[in-house]
C-alpha cells in the first residue's frame, strides 16, 4: 500500500563538496565548483535580505549573517513574502549540480512517483549538498511532513574520514502509523517478497521501475543501493530472507526482460517479460513459498 504520495526535492548545492554520485561523475574540482555555487548563491541572497532588513523579524535578522539559507525555511507570513522575491537556487547551478540533479528527476520519473521542486526547500545542518528532500501527505494537517533528508557526501571527510557518498533520512514513525491507520492497515513484520539487484550501465533505473511495480501491486520489494558484484548482491539477497531475487543486467534491459531466481527452493533461474512482470512474479512467488 503506497502511502506517501508527494516527494517534494530541493537542490541545496550549497553544503560542503564532496562526490556527485554515479548519475554526475566528474573530477576531483566537484568540491571546489559546489563552494563556489554557494558563496554565489550566499552573496545574493543576503544582499536581498538587507535591502528588506526593516521588514525581517528578530530571528530572520538573527540568522542573516550567521545561516541565511535558514530565513528561507521561515514561517513567518512578511518573512515569507521577501523570500517569495528572493534569488532562485535554480540560477546559481553549474553543470555537475545540474547533470545531478536530472539524474534524480529521471530515476523519481522511471519509477513512476510524483514530485514537486522547490528551490527554497532547506535543512538545518550545513554539512548537506546537492539535494535535499520531505516526503509530505494532506492526511495529517499541519504535520504533513513524514520523512525529510537528502545528500551529505562531505561529512564523512568533515570527521575525520576518506570522502564517501552518503545520503540519509529521518521518519516519523507515529506520522507514518498515523496514515496507516487512516487507511485501514495496520503495521504488520513481514519478509520480502523480493530484492532486486543489478549491475551494468542504466540498469539501476530500469530496475527501479520493476521494483516499484511490483510493490505498486501490493508486494514488499527491497532494491540494492549502491554498487557490488552480482555475486555480492545476491549474498545480501539472501541475507534479507526475501522468497525471491529479481536479477537486472544489461542482457535482461535489452531483451525488455527480468531474471527470477527462487530463493528458498532449488529451482532454475527463469526469465520473465518485463511487461508481464506483475502477473509472473505472482506464480513464481506462490513457487518459492510452496
Amino acid at each position: 500500500m503506497r502511502l506517501l504520495k508527494t516527494i517534494v526535492i530541493g537542490l541545496v548545492v550549497l553544503g560542503v563538496g564532496g562526490y556527485v554520485a554515479r548519475v554526475a561523475r566528474r573530477s576531483g574540482n566537484v568540491e571546489v565548483t559546489l563552494h563556489e555555487e554557494r558563496a554565489r548563491y550566499r552573496a545574493d541572497l543576503v544582499r536581498h535580505l538587507e535591502a528588506h532588513a526593516d521588514a525581517l523579524d528578530a530571528d530572520a535578522k538573527r540568522r542573516l549573517h550567521t545561516n541565511p539559507l535558514r530565513v528561507l525555511d521561515s514561517k513567518n507570513p512578511g518573512v515569507q513574502a521577501i523570500v517569495a522575491t528572493a534569488p532562485s537556487l535554480m540560477d546559481f547551478l553549474g553543470e555537475s549540480s545540474r547533470a545531478h540533479f536530472a539524474g534524480l528527476r529521471a530515476l523519481l520519473e522511471a519509477a513512476g512517483l510524483d514530485y514537486t521542486i522547490n528551490p527554497k526547500l532547506v535543512r538545518g545542518l550545513d554539512y548537506y549538498n546537492l539535494t535535499v528532500f520531505e516526503w509530505i501527505s494532506d492526511r495529517l494537517g499541519a504535520q504533513g511532513t513524514v520523512c525529510g533528508g537528502g545528500r551529505y557526501d562531505g561529512l564523512f571527510a568533515q570527521i575525520g574520514g576518506k570522502p564517501t557518498p552518503a545520503s540519509g533520512f529521518a521518519m516519523g514513525n507515529e506520522r507514518l502509523i498515523a496514515l496507516m491507520r487512516d487507511r485501514g492497515a495496520a503495521p504488520q513484520e513481514s519478509r520480502p517478497d523480493a530484492y532486486v539487484v543489478s549491475q551494468g550501465e542504466g540498469t539501476f533505473a530500469y530496475a527501479l521501475w520493476v521494483a516499484e511495480a511490483l510493490r505498486n501491486a501490493g508486494y514488499t520489494v527491497i532494491q540494492h543501493a549502491g554498487e557490488g558484484s552480482f555475486k555480492s548482491q545476491m549474498k545480501k539477497a539472501d541475507a534479507s530472507k526475501a522468497w525471491t531475487a529479481l536479477i537486472v543486467g544489461e542482457d535482461e534491459m535489452h531483451a525488455n526482460e527480468v531474471s527470477v531466481k527462487l530463493l528458498r527452493r532449488d529451482a532454475p533461474q527463469v526469465r520473465m517479460p518485463r511487461n508481464e512482470v506483475v502477473d509472473v512474479f505472482a506464480a513464481a512467488l506462490a513457487r518459492s513459498r510452496a
